[in-house]
């Protein structure tokens, strides 16, 4: 056992029975090991936690950083949904997210913030943009993993026609690219 091993069958844990059910005990028995024997790896559930959130953001921490000749909106766009997808490949993916700092990955978040300031966007607002799609996401992939309507449609009012969930995330974050395309 390693903490590569822990780490991943503790999102197999996450993926079965959801992260209110996540526990070092469950995990330590699906180990086959005694509960103390997993604080040799982890002090503690937080620190699990923030492990298991940092593995789980492996696909959208190893994408293709942008290169100089990259068009920064396309990016920008590709970016986002790539987070979005990496968030709903996880049950409660989301949530396991929300409230972690991404220490591992604050070299390609400063590389990022600068492609958008060498694109033309006041640096200020490139890094409120990556802040506000970041939130806008991981607001948007907590609702629709919550959601309990199994259409995936998103149930509003009678007199107004229900939309998906990717369309209503499509829809914000063109929102967003729209203000940041003002701006630069």
């Amino acid at each position: 056992m390693n903490r590569e091993a822990v780490v991943a069958e503790a999102l197999g844990l996450l993926d079965e029975v959801g992260l209110d059910a996540v526990s070092t005990r469950r995990l330590a028995k699906r180990l086959n090991v005694e509960q103390p024997s997993l604080y040799w790896y982890f002090r503690t559930k937080k620190d699990l936690l923030a492990a298991m959130a940092q593995a789980a953001m492996t696909p959208h921490a190893t994408a293709p950083l942008p290169a100089p000749e990259d068009d920064w909106r396309e990016w920008f766009l590709d970016n986002t949904r790539s987070f979005r997808r990496t968030l709903l490949m996880r049950r409660d993916g989301a949530r396991l997210h929300a409230g972690t700092t991404p220490t591992s990955d604050l070299d390609r978040i400063r590389h990022k913030i600068h492609f958008l300031v060498a694109s033309g966007v006041p640096e200020r607002d490139a890094q409120m943009a990556m802040l506000a799609a970041g939130r806008f996401t991981v607001g948007s992939v907590l609702e629709e993993q919550a959601e309990t309507n199994p259409s995936g449609r998103i149930d509003l009012p009678a007199d107004m026609p229900g939309i998906d969930h990717t369309s209503a995330f499509e829809a914000g974050l063109a929102l967003i690219l729209n203000g940041l395309g003002s701006v630069s």
